[in-house]
């Protein structure tokens, strides 16, 4: 099958770049929605990042018309932390408010867990990537990666609540990561490189 070029479902330029830079070796132009000149209102009404992710992926791939050979990828991610009842979960975007900074978020998190000690501050990111083929099909996969929620927040590479995800392993916390390293472990990730291998195999 032909791919001629990929519409990613977000208007977030911090994922965008993360995207192409996981996608380039495909070598297929990959746009965002704005690019596409798509503009919709979804409506995430699902209970998981799979059921989300496939909301948006349809949803943009009706807008994206009659156009043969376009693939429509769309991600559901999120922040769950264990000891907030894995919170907040698929609401992470939304919560606090869509419009809140995620300065008062991060600042929010950190607040609810204050005299928590490290061993019950677990927390990963989850990341659902689906993909609406031209066929009216879809396929889902899922990446995540385990840390635990910091006392501050640290790091200028990441967005969203990567400044206050603290990553024992590497001894640093995720928006401490540069691009290129960030990309080979997170959540996104590992979720789009298992896409990807789906998308090469459609293609050869």
């Amino acid at each position: 099958m032909k791919i001629d070029k990929i519409i990613f479902a977000t208007g977030n330029e911090g994922k965008m770049k993360e995207v192409r830079m996981i996608l380039a070796d495909l070598q297929i132009p990959v746009l965002s929605m704005k690019e596409a000149g798509i503009s919709a209102d979804i409506v995430e009404n699902g209970t998981t990042f799979e059921e989300n992710a496939v909301i948006k992926a349809q949803t943009i791939a009706k807008y994206a018309g009659k156009e043969e050979n376009v693939v429509v990828l769309a991600d559901d991610s999120g922040l769950e932390i264990d000891y907030l009842n894995k919170e907040p979960g698929i609401y992470s975007a939304r919560y606090m408010g869509e419009d809140t900074s995620y300065r008062i978020k991060n600042a929010n998190l950190i607040e609810r867990l204050a005299g928590i000690p490290d061993e019950k501050r677990t927390a990963r990111f989850v990341c659902a990537i689906a993909a609406a083929m031209p066929d009216g099909t879809s396929a889902v996969t899922r990446g995540t990666i385990e840390g635990i929620i910091g006392y501050e927040e640290r790091g200028e590479n990441g967005f969203g609540y990567d400044p206050i995800f603290y990553l024992p392993e590497y001894q640093c916390y995720s928006a401490e990561l540069a691009p290129e390293e960030k990309n080979k472990i997170s959540h996104r990730g590992k979720a789009l490189e298992l896409m990807k291998e789906q998308l090469r195999n459609m293609i050869n």
